[in-house]
């Protein structure tokens, strides 16, 4: 019965391992002896348990929950309710032999002995009869052996007396002399023993049927986890199964498309490398005929004199110039770069198989909410801009702007910078004025609560609206030339991204000062009911003042 070291119990799990005898010890195996119970209510031998217990902590061996342990023996308190079933059980395997005629008879067969109170000896049937029906022991006090173990704690083990009362407040049966030691207010939670035990009785029933409907679910939710973790085994087999069949498929679209990248960047790369050839052999060829006509040059003007070279000189430099004229391409017409995009492309044939929706364009929303609202009363029609995919500008706009308008030849593009840059520091210098004006009124009006002019609200909400079409208008003009601009764009490669990069900076400069604008535009409105009471107030207190001045 020692703690040793036991087998794992591989049984844990199982529902007829719940079936096993209640006082066998779950550790070895045989009946308790000195049983323990443990804070989760798992008792074990204190012999099974000695030793187990780690900085005044002992973990349980069948749940792993940790109950606290106090004293130098490390070990939970003693299991009186199962020690005395062990007892009991304990007990009823003894014999019992009669003090008369030394009959043996088991204490589970305890209704055929009797037992004598007055000479505290058990006695059989027979001997009952025939010794104990004699005068002299007609005053001996014979019970049942069966009765006498049941009441063995009849008295009390402080005074001698039978126990008569039960204290519902300290669960503890009672004397004569108990019950007349307790305080008065105390009596008050005290019955009789027959009405304790029926209460007890019917307690006990039903916190037997609470924990019947406990070991109900429990067994239920045994059985469902055990279902549940034969299907998590089974939908591991099935991911499995899903995540290679997908890798398979991912793998033969990647080295389908692989394929396929591979060869239009073989295309790209004959295509480039044969209209290079091609530029280098025109190059290649028209150097030796530069040669030819520089020393032609040089030998005609050392051999020729006046009348010769004025004779033959015009139609030398006729051609040397017709020879410059010629489209001579010295310039590469393209770029070097062998651009295939294959990471959209590797992502696009991905597409199908990851359930990747198509990538949805960035709409403008919310900058230009009160467009619609001041179409009417401007109008106007004002061009919706949630259908245009609009960039944040980068920290170098102004820089790449000057570059691109200072790199180059004239094109498209950069007479449009030009327009706009101009067009663009206007409405910008309007706005800021508008701005400081709004600024000063809301400070006067809030800090110095000094009177302001109404007219002056009325002409920040007129050039506010003005400034609003201004801007609507701008931008509608600025996005009716995006398909001309794309146009361009596939065409030169070389400077398409800087173009790109500064139209999608000039439209969200646009919503930025238009947003801008419907700010002061909201806080002119805000302001302007302060304006006029304001200006009702003075117009109250003029005559008033100007009395009060006239008689001081």
């Amino acid at each position: 019965m020692s703690g040793g070291i036991f087998s794992p119990l591989d049984n844990l799990f199982d529902l007829d391992s719940a079936n096993c005898h209640p006082l066998v010890c779950h550790l070895c195996h045989e009946q308790y002896e000195d049983p323990c119970l443990l804070e989760c209510y798992h008792t074990f031998c204190a012999s099974c348990l000695r030793g187990r217990a780690i900085d005044s902590r002992l973990t349980c061996p069948l749940c792993g929950n940790q109950s606290v342990v106090k004293g130098i023996t490390g070990l939970p308190p003693e299991d009186r309710l199962l020690k005395f079933l062990v007892d009991n059980s304990t007990d009823s395997e003894e014999t019992v032999q009669c003090a008369n005629c030394d009959l043996e008879c088991k204490k589970q067969d305890a209704d055929a002995m009797y037992y004598c109170n007055t000479c505290s000896q058990p006695l059989c049937t027979a001997c009952r009869e025939s010794t104990h029906k004699a005068k002299m022991f007609s005053r001996h006090e014979i019970v049942s052996l069966a009765k006498r173990t049941k009441e063995a704690h009849k008295k009390c083990a402080l005074h001698g007396e039978l126990y008569i009362m039960f204290s519902t407040e300290k669960k503890s049966m009672l004397c004569i002399n108990c019950f007349r030691d307790m305080q008065v207010e105390n009596r008050a939670h005290c019955i009789d023993i027959e009405t304790a035990y029926m209460q007890g009785c019917e307690k006990l029933d039903q916190a037997v049927l609470a924990v019947k409907e406990l070991q109900t679910s429990a067994r239920e939710a045994i059985v469902l986890l055990k279902a549940m973790i034969n299907e998590v085994r089974a939908n591991l087999e099935e991911e499995e199964s899903a995540i290679c069949t997908l890798f398979n498929s991912m793998q033969e679209k990647l080295a389908e498309r692989k394929k396929i990248l591979l060869k239009a960047a073989e295309s790209q790369h004959e295509e480039k490398e044969k209209a290079f050839k091609e530029q280098l052999s025109h190059l290649s060829a028209l150097l030796p005929t530069l040669q030819v006509h520089l020393v032609t040059c040089s030998a005609f003007l050392s051999s020729a004199n006046k009348f010769e070279f004025l004779d033959m000189g015009y139609q030398l430099m006729e051609r040397l110039k017709k020879i410059v004229k010629l489209p001579h391409r010295l310039r590469p017409a393209q770029s070097s770069k062998v651009h295939t995009e294959y990471r959209s492309e590797f992502a696009r044939c991905l597409e199908p198989l990851l359930f990747l929706g198509q990538r949805r364009s960035v709409s403008v929303t919310g900058s230009v909410s009160g467009m619609a609202s001041s179409k009417g009363r401007s109008g106007s029609s004002y061009l919706s801009l949630s259908s245009s995919v609009v960039r944040k500008p980068t920290s170098h706009r102004y820089i790449s702007t000057k570059v691109l308008l200072a790199d180059g030849d004239e094109t498209p593009f950069t007479e449009h910078c030009r327009s706009y840059e101009n067009k663009y520091r206007a409405i910008q210098g309007e706005i800021q004025k508008l701005k400081d004006h709004v600024q000063e009124i809301h400070r006067d009006l809030t800090k110095h609560h000094s009177l302001i002019k109404t007219d002056s609200m009325s002409l920040i909400l007129d050039r506010s609206m003005q400034m609003d079409r201004l801007i609507s208008s701008e931008y509608s003009s600025v996005e009716t030339m995006r398909n001309m601009f794309e146009e361009i764009w596939e065409e030169t490669f070389q400077r398409v991204a800087n173009e790109q990069e500064i139209y999608e900076a000039q439209l969200h400069d646009l919503i930025q000062l238009k947003q801008e604008n419907s700010y002061l535009t909201t806080i002119a409105r805000q302001i302007g009911p302060y304006i006029h009471s304001i200006s009702k107030v003075k117009e109250r207190l003029e005559p008033r003042q100007a009395h009060f001045y006239g008689l001081s």
